[in-house]
């Protein structure tokens, strides 16, 4: 992979550019402020050119030449064919999404259904539609020629969709799209979002700028950008499901949502908005009946242990928190004590404290020939690498652990006995930082 920034770039282009290809992770802005490489290096990255125009970067994505076998070589490369049946590699289901079109809003939706349109090519002789959603060219559908240009009518569960148009033959991104994404394979799609929230801030109407900020965009106080209405502002957005916390940013003054009642502790004195999509799961604590405070605190809420307070029972404590499909670790704190896992008796990192839980768990890891272990875990992607809260289990000769993937692409390890190694089974792998590789697996739709 290959990064070029022009040193003459904008923050607001570059915000833009971080936003579209997800590099949040990536410290940009301060390797441009700084000219330090010491934090994009430490994540594999390579300068490979940086002078006071431009800096181009790469990082190795897949040993190639590993695949010994030619047969293996020719499916490597089979899944970076352009217009196979596959999801769009590197997908990850999205936890919040907008659009961004340029000459028009973006496509009209009413209840499952969007609008799509591809304006002019009045002289095309066909366009079709092809995306995510309807397995790309095997699947393609027709659209009509209007005033306006090509549509089409397209049902859509709410979330991330990839599209492009195809022009007699030759596919093509929408232009009136800024919202862009490469699909892993050289192929750029547009992104289309069926929203299913519309966040309303009545007022203000003399403001300059409104934004929304909250627990699905990392509280960024400049990204989501308010539409002015005749009543005040909004802005459509997708959520996928779980809680979430937000406050709208007026003009650099922050404000909680006056028509939501529903708050939390902002752990600043303050408090968020809160709102909640999807089924609650109930998060339970037995024993501790004379403890006086019990708090819930885990990676879906940033680790805060300042908000989630439990709520006491005839046998412990329990709380309901919408949590959407997924992995996650989490911990209590009893009057001020971090309460152990006993599933974890190690205590050495306050990591081996955390229970694990996985949502609608889709994909179970097997690692085969270590019958003799005493401990597995596994570790990657998905947990963010944790070497300790998916303790694998024995099942016959062989250690298992079911968990919750998203489409796209996954990197992981085993640590048996305290050595972490690569998946035997698996012959797809990538170069890391530490030069000992990671498995990677692709989750198809």
């Amino acid at each position: 992979m290959y990064i070029m920034i022009s040193k003459a770039i904008t923050d607001a282009s570059l915000d833009s550019f971080i936003a579209q290809y997800g590099l949040y992770d990536l410290p940009l802005k301060h390797f441009l402020k700084t000219n330090i490489q010491d934090s994009l290096q430490k994540l594999g990255w390579e300068i490979e050119k940086n002078n006071h125009s431009e800096t181009i970067m790469s990082k190795s994505l897949m040993a190639f030449e590993e695949f010994d076998s030619p047969a293996d070589r020719i499916m490597f490369m089979e899944k970076h064919l352009p217009g196979d049946d596959l999801f769009p590699e590197g997908y990850q289901e999205a936890t919040y999404g907008f659009n961004r079109f340029k000459n028009s809003a973006a496509f009209t939706t009413t209840d499952s259904t969007a609008n799509f349109l591809l304006r002019g090519n009045r002289k095309a002789q066909q366009v079709l539609l092809a995306g995510s959603f309807n397995n790309w060219q095997h699947g393609a559908w027709p659209m009509t020629l209007t005033d306006s240009g090509w549509a089409i009518k397209a049902k859509l569960p709410a979330g991330k969709h990839f599209y492009k148009f195809i022009v007699d033959g030759n596919w093509i991104t929408d232009p009136d799209n800024q919202l862009r994404e490469n699909d892993g394979r050289g192929n750029t799609n547009s992104i289309f979002y069926k929203t299913n929230t519309v966040f309303r801030l009545p007022g203000f109407t003399t403001a300059k700028k409104v934004y929304l900020a909250g627990s699905f965009n990392e509280w960024r106080p400049h990204e989501l950008q308010m539409e002015k209405t005749a009543a005040g502002w909004q802005l459509p957005l997708y959520l996928a499901e779980g809680t979430h916390t937000y406050k709208f940013v007026v003009d650099g003054d922050w404000y909680t949502d006056k028509g939501n009642p529903e708050q939390q502790a902002d752990g600043n004195k303050g408090f968020n908005s809160v709102l909640r999509i999807g089924k609650p799961y109930i998060f339970r604590l037995d024993g501790h009946t004379t403890a006086k405070q019990v708090v819930l605190t885990g990676s879906f809420n940033g680790w805060r242990d300042n908000e989630l307070m439990m709520t006491r029972t005839e046998t412990g404590w329990e709380l309901p928190y919408v949590l959407g499909p997924g992995n996650y670790a989490y911990r209590f704190k009893v009057d001020g004590t971090w309460q152990v896992n006993p599933s974890n008796p190690s205590n050495g990192k306050n990591t081996q404290n955390d229970f694990a839980l996985i949502i609608e768990p889709n994909y179970t890891f097997r690692l085969k020939g270590f019958g003799h272990a005493q401990t597995v875990y596994l570790a990657g992607t998905f947990n963010d690498w944790n070497p300790s809260n998916f303790p694998m289990q024995r099942e016959g000769e062989d250690w298992v652990f079911p968990v919750h993937l998203s489409t796209g692409k996954h990197l992981y390890k085993f640590i048996v006995d305290g050595k972490w190694i690569l998946d035997p089974t698996n012959k797809l792998w990538e170069q890391n930082e530490h030069k000992t590789g990671n498995s990677v697996l692709w989750v198809e739709k």
